[in-house]
């Protein structure tokens, strides 16, 4: 069997008696983006440090190409990092701080020169290399900051919440160079965020964090569309929790009864429910529709608000049960107003639905 490019074995570490990282297990194959995300204190970025020798586990082992790192001082891993900061040198030029590592490393100059003019055009920069970093915008100082951990060739990247001090729009066009720069290079990432959407966006496999341990780990699309828990249900998407009562389940498919007395059939189900347990209906809030289409069930709701957004609209409505959930159709905006005014009733798809342990 061939050996994983990263290894993490059962990481561990404490501080004191809180444990931060709790028995961390994971396989990462070479070229890989794998996103830690999770909400702060959830154990992310202590792993992403334990990894890159700026924490000593208190247990466990990080091995790259079937060799243990923890030994190796963090200076000698030669893994690149980014962090939130972008920790340029100021009275270093461009061009000398994407040179920096390779200049401690002792590398010629004729290397140098032809890595700087690499990692520059890589990050299209091309004609900054004489600017200072005082003169640089935000985004532009953290390409040149992903330049730099670039320029030695590092096996592996570390990027810790890289893009968290850009505003929306700069986020998301360093996403895309990002997304770009890991085709052209091929080089192992793991990232650290706590925002989904770059989750989604950036990575080939999510390991989403709660509490110190991987809840779920897969693709974005796994983790939307089968979540194995309600926090992942809740944390990768919107979701809205309906009360339910779990009626049977036959083959994968349960009946539920909700809490205004509708039975709903055909509910995606993989747990042992005993009849007549309480549950909860997870919904995503674009799977409501204001219309009704085949297999659909309905929902009684009074529409309370309803707020533009360009290409979607949010509506929030209450149940005949007094419960106020989150409704975004997507497919049938022209009619979305019309409907709003119009209807006392949304639909949805059991099949898209979850259920979940009350």
């Amino acid at each position: 069997m061939t050996e994983p490019f990263l290894s993490i074995r059962d990481l561990r570490k404490a501080f004191g008696s809180f444990v931060a990282v709790h028995d961390v297990t994971i396989d990462i194959p070479k070229g890989e983006f794998l996103t830690f995300l999770g909400p702060s204190g959830s154990g992310k970025s202590t792993t992403l440090y334990a990894i890159a020798g700026f924490q000593q586990p208190t247990s466990g082992d990080v091995l790259l190409e079937g060799g243990s790192l923890l030994s190796v001082p963090s200076h000698k891993r030669n893994i690149g990092m980014v962090f939130q900061r972008y920790t340029l040198f100021q009275h270093l030029t461009v061009a000398e701080n994407v040179a920096f590592p390779l200049r401690v490393r002792r590398r010629p100059d004729a290397e140098v020169n032809r890595k700087v003019t690499e990692m520059l055009s890589l990050v299209r920069l091309e004609s900054f290399g004489g600017r200072y970093p005082g003169a640089l915008s935000g985004g532009q100082q953290q390409r040149v900051a992903l330049a730099r951990a670039l320029a030695y060739d590092p096996p592996i990247l570390l990027m810790d919440e890289p893009l968290s001090a850009l505003d929306k729009k700069l986020r998301e066009e360093i996403q895309a160079e990002i997304r770009r720069i890991h085709r052209e290079t091929g080089v192992t990432i793991l990232y650290v965020t706590h925002d989904q959407d770059e989750a989604l966006h950036l990575s080939d496999r999510i390991a989403l964090f709660r509490d110190g341990r991987i809840e779920q780990i897969g693709t974005g699309e796994d983790l939307y569309l089968r979540p194995q828990s309600e926090f992942v249900a809740s944390f990768i998407g919107n979701s809205n929790f309906l009360p339910a009562e779990h009626l049977e389940t036959v083959n994968g498919a349960a009946t539920i009864r909700l809490a205004d007395g509708s039975v709903v059939s055909g509910v995606r189900n993989d747990q042992d429910f005993s009849q007549g347990q309480k549950t909860r209906l997870m919904v995503r809030p674009e799977a409501f529709r204001l219309r009704p289409g085949p297999a659909t069930a309905g929902l009684a709701v009074e529409f309370i608000d309803t707020a533009f957004f360009g290409e979607r609209r949010r509506v929030i409505a209450r149940t005949a049960a007094g419960q106020e959930i989150d409704v975004r159709p997507t497919s049938d905006m022209a009619h979305a107003q019309e409907g709003i005014a119009s209807n006392r009733q949304i639909y949805f798809d059991p099949a898209a639905a979850f259920l979940f342990p009350a």
